[in-house]
């Protein structure tokens, strides 16, 4: 699922949303990533580089879709060279009709396009409901035991999520009158009615309601919280609630395949962008957006082509559609794929390794982002992962990667990230991100889902670079020459709490270009 889960908490009401955007972009925080301090010295590694020659690197992003036509990402989209266009006819043979940029697992030969899916805790719990609803535990088979187990654990869990976001919307329609009195509460306490964020700041509390007034206060101000905002949420609230937790819909309709059939692959469509293709916009443009034009923020790597792959719904992917789009990747040219999804369960977790281990077995690296729950992911399933049940040993080619922020002191960890001391494996820039979206535009977003591709466009930097390295071999440098944190005491994603950066990660540390690119010179130097 691609959005983000932001939390906000107050005495008089309490409410968890999905949110993506977050008000208009400040010169604090464009190209932040880039930069020093907190950032990933990416400028300070380019000046490494001047006059040093690139080769393109292929940079596959199964997402949402891509805006091929987005004007900070002229250039940059990948083109299927064996391909004819508009003939209507396999050109390469390579069982995809016309795809000339990537494909599309979420539409049908037709054209139609899938946009909202279910949770896959509601796929299971629709799949399983007519066996185990009505009967009880006493009669359920031996062989069935752990079948029945999962049945009742996710239908409890759809139930109880479309209870509480029923609760959250009828809350939020009180928010519009409480944002009509917050300047008059502010203006009460601290005396003035033009008050700025500088002001609102300078304010110390000295009660947990006004603590809460402040908070609103500052969310109104910087544009984090307003009218649109809010609509904005209780849209996503709703579309969860008629599409994400429902049981009677059928998120297949359109495409019209088995998806649990992995030799069923005779659907989708040339569409790489399909109808909300924000969020792949944003991860292609962190990839490799045009640098140095002032158009948004810049890639992190130049020379690079971005394919397409659209397998990532309004919802939760289905495992089929992400073991094709891999497949897809590797054996047209990839060599480097972005994975800025994830979910709870996974019911075909063997025929997603298995693509894994293709990849794997081709040298092409797969970076995939942590996820936004603030768990730990070495206790709490988050699919696809590192490390399944059945795995014996890692993939050499498999990234995790955490978010982190533009504040090193105790909030380095962003606030939603997931993290985990052996599986995930090292953090990068996921927190006021901003970057290219639909239209030419640009939004500001947070999420692992942007720390991933910042780790994904490092490593097509370096290969573009130094192609004479291989991803293996760039995938241990990046991980050696990251920052360290470790010993700095930071804030626990999901609590207050303080702990060693080191438990967060594999590295504890937080990717470093600059240092990146020096240990690869010194490599290829040795060669």
């Amino acid at each position: 699922m691609k959005k983000n889960v932001i939390k906000l908490s107050f005495s008089f009401l309490a409410l968890s949303y999905f949110s993506l955007t977050f008000g208009q972009v400040d010169k604090s925080v464009l190209n932040w990533y880039n930069g020093k301090g907190a950032g990933m010295q990416t400028e300070k590694a380019y000046k490494k580089l001047k006059n040093k020659p690139t080769t393109t690197v292929i940079v596959a992003v199964i997402d949402s879709g891509i805006d091929i036509e987005h004007q900070d990402l002229e250039g940059k989209i990948w083109v299927n060279a064996k391909e004819i266009p508009g003939n209507g006819i396999d050109d390469d043979k390579n069982g995809y009709i016309d795809d000339i940029h990537g494909w599309n697992f979420l539409g049908n030969p037709s054209g139609q396009n899938q946009n909202d899916a279910c949770l896959e805790k509601t796929r299971i719990y629709k799949k399983l409901r007519n066996k185990y609803d009505d009967i009880e535990a006493s009669e359920v088979k031996s062989t069935d035991i752990a079948e029945y187990e999962l049945f009742i654990k996710v239908k409890k869990e759809v139930r109880e999520e479309k209870d509480q976001y029923d609760q959250i919307l009828q809350q939020m329609d009180q928010l519009p009158m409480i944002l009509s009195v917050i300047p008059g509460m502010v203006e009460t306490v601290i005396g003035k009615k033009e008050y700025t964020l500088k002001d609102l700041e300078n304010w110390k509390p000295s009660d947990e309601q006004n603590m809460q007034i402040k908070q609103m206060a500052i969310a109104m101000k910087t544009g984090e919280l307003s009218l649109d905002v809010i609509n904005e949420q209780k849209a996503q609230l709703q579309s969860m609630l008629e599409y994400n937790l429902n049981v009677e819909f059928n998120d297949r309709e359109f495409i019209g395949d088995d998806p649990y059939d992995f030799n069923d692959t005779k659907y989708g469509n040339n569409d790489v962008e399909g109808p909300d293709a924000l969020h792949g916009t944003h991860v292609g443009g962190i990839i490799g957006a045009i640098r140095g034009n002032n158009l948004g923020g810049d890639g992190v790597a130049t020379d690079i082509k971005l394919m397409s792959l659209r397998a990532v719904p309004n919802g939760d992917e289905q495992d089929k559609d992400i073991a094709l789009a891999i497949r897809y990747a590797v054996d047209n040219g990839a060599m480097i794929i972005n994975m800025s999804f994830g979910k709870g369960y996974s019911p075909n977790q063997k025929e997603v390794y298995e693509a894994f281990q293709y990849a794997d077995s081709k040298g092409v690296l797969l970076v995939h982002a942590a996820g936004n729950d603030a768990a730990n992911v070495d206790i709490n399933d988050n699919y696809p992962t590192s490390m399944y049940s059945f795995q014996t040993e890692k993939l050499d080619h498999f990234l995790t990667i955490g978010a982190s922020t533009r504040f090193p002191k105790e909030k380095l960890a962003a606030d939603f990230s997931n993290y985990g001391q052996t599986k995930v494996d090292v953090f990068a820039p996921g927190h006021d991100i901003y970057n290219s979206v639909p239209q030419s535009e640009y939004k500001k977003l947070n999420g692992t889902s942007m720390a991933a591709p910042m780790v994904a466009g490092v490593a097509a930097m370096l290969k573009s670079y130094f192609p004479k390295l291989s991803m293996l071999e760039i995938k241990e440098i990046m991980l050696k020459t990251a920052t360290s944190y470790k010993g700095s005491k930071q804030i626990l994603p999901g609590s207050s709490d303080l702990t060693d950066f080191a438990k967060l990660s594999v590295t504890g540390s937080v990717i470093n270009v600059y240092a990146a690119v020096k240990s690869c010179m010194t490599l290829e130097a040795s060669k």
